[in-house]
């Protein structure tokens, strides 16, 4: 990256707040600070409520209540908000919508704050109701992410005290299918894309990342979730004729040479493909929507079928295409006696590192010294999933991680460190300020 570009914008974005303490913060933000610190009960409560509602991706009843729930709180800040459903068809609950838009002129950037209502939690999930232990809070989506959807509106709440929002145009989506992404994705993220046609800067809130050293850390990118399916076909026989010129090397050997290949030649930053699951022999069946197969055979057959599928992540669209090439040209060298083919599949798309996402993590980092929070980072890419923020990345610029602190995500161990609700609001609300002004 060009810092010298990165250093200018920061320059204009920042350093000429009126008002504002090169090393402290502004009346309006100290207010703001110390709004949510008087709300943490409430905050609280109102996460309670959330994560007692079970609102597993595909428990439409229970997203849809989460959603009346964060509506409420939305309607009372004066945003025009909505729930949009989706089609019958794709099986999902829809998503909550909410605008507010500057009074007078627009001065600074428009916002678009994005979370998700639904967890990884069915009804029939064997998880923990809310239950504070000690300095954690347990329970379904505490941390992923009904704690980043809390942080979102007690950092517009303290804006709202501090009169700060009305000079900005923000808009606000809560997902209700971001753990199972609703199909077709054109359809299910019609209105995510839409918002950001219509915004400057998108700010994310799934889970900050802290490390065993306390260190803190934020995210400018994002690896794409994809993936791939290699399906091979062979000459079957005799298990004594292998490896010679008429039975050939079977599926087996061929399934083997092309992972090999991969570990061996697909080596590189950002770049990760796993094999999820893989069947060779006589007979084999394969359900890509439950991701489930069987297959059979014998010792003493070549086996002439195979497939295997996996995960594939990169960082740039570039990275995707030279690497579905190399992939492609490791498949074609097939073994005597046998032949593949490689098809890929994208979910989410790459949120790659630019000069505008590290401009406004500036903002956010210098948000964090000048209240006294301590230093923010940037998080490897590696070290994150994948998220809703990665449908608009080629839109505008982003910032993601400035949620609740917590772990056991996706799991029934989940929780949250409740002290980071306080403190990612405080940031939230500070950045927000900086950006709209």
């Amino acid at each position: 990256m060009n810092r010298l570009i990165v250093a200018a914008l920061f320059s204009i974005g920042v350093a000429t707040f009126a008002g504002a303490s090169p090393t402290g913060l502004s009346p309006q933000e100290e207010l703001m600070a110390a709004t949510v610190k008087a709300r943490i009960p409430v905050a609280l409560t109102l996460l309670e409520k959330s994560v007692n509602i079970n609102s597993g991706t595909m428990n439409h009843e229970g997203v849809r209540e989460v959603g009346k729930l964060f509506r409420a709180e939305l309607d009372a800040l004066g945003f025009a908000t909505e729930w949009v459903s989706m089609p019958p068809e794709m099986r999902r609950a829809g998503h909550l919508v909410a605008t507010r838009f500057a009074k007078g002129r627009q001065k600074g950037k428009r916002l678009l704050l994005i979370g998700h209502l639904d967890t990884v939690f069915e009804k029939d999930s064997p998880v923990t109701a809310w239950k504070p232990d000690g300095r954690r809070i347990a329970g379904q989506g505490v941390s992923d992410m009904k704690g980043g959807n809390v942080i979102i509106i007690e950092a517009l709440r303290a804006m709202q005290v501090a009169g700060a929002l009305d000079q900005a145009t923000i808009s606000v989506i809560f997902t209700g299918d971001e753990e199972r992404v609703g199909d077709p994705i054109a359809t299910s993220r019609a209105h995510l894309v839409a918002l950001a046609k219509q915004s400057d800067v998108a700010l994310a809130f799934e889970g900050m990342i802290r490390d065993v050293n306390g260190n803190e850390f934020a995210s400018i990118a994002r690896r794409a979730s994809g993936g791939f399916t290699v399906n091979i076909t062979a000459r079957q026989g005799h298990s004594s004729g292998v490896f010679g010129a008429i039975g050939g090397y079977g599926a087996g050997y061929e399934a083997a040479r092309i992972i090999n290949a991969f570990r061996e030649e697909l080596q590189e930053p950002n770049l990760t493909y796993s094999v999820g699951l893989m069947l060779v022999g006589t007979e084999v069946e394969f359900d890509d929507v439950l991701s489930k197969g069987t297959a059979t055979g014998k010792r003493n057959v070549i086996p002439p079928k195979g497939i295997v599928t996996g995960d594939l992540r990169y960082l740039t669209h570039e990275q995707r295409d030279r690497v579905r090439a190399r992939m492609t040209d490791i498949v074609s060298k097939s073994l005597n006696g046998t032949s593949a083919t490689i098809t890929f599949a994208e979910s989410y798309p790459p949120m790659a590192p630019t000069n505008g996402n590290l401009a406004i993590f500036n903002v956010y980092a210098q948000a964090s010294l000048d209240a006294g929070l301590g230093k923010i980072e940037l998080t490897a890419p590696s070290t994150r999933g994948a998220g809703d923020i990665q449908f608009v990345a080629s839109l505008l610029d982003c910032l993601d991680g400035l949620g609740a602190i917590g772990g056991g995500s996706h799991s029934p161990s989940e929780y949250l460190n409740p002290e980071s609700i306080e403190r990612n609001a405080i940031r939230a609300a500070i950045l927000m300020h900086r950006l709209t002004r």
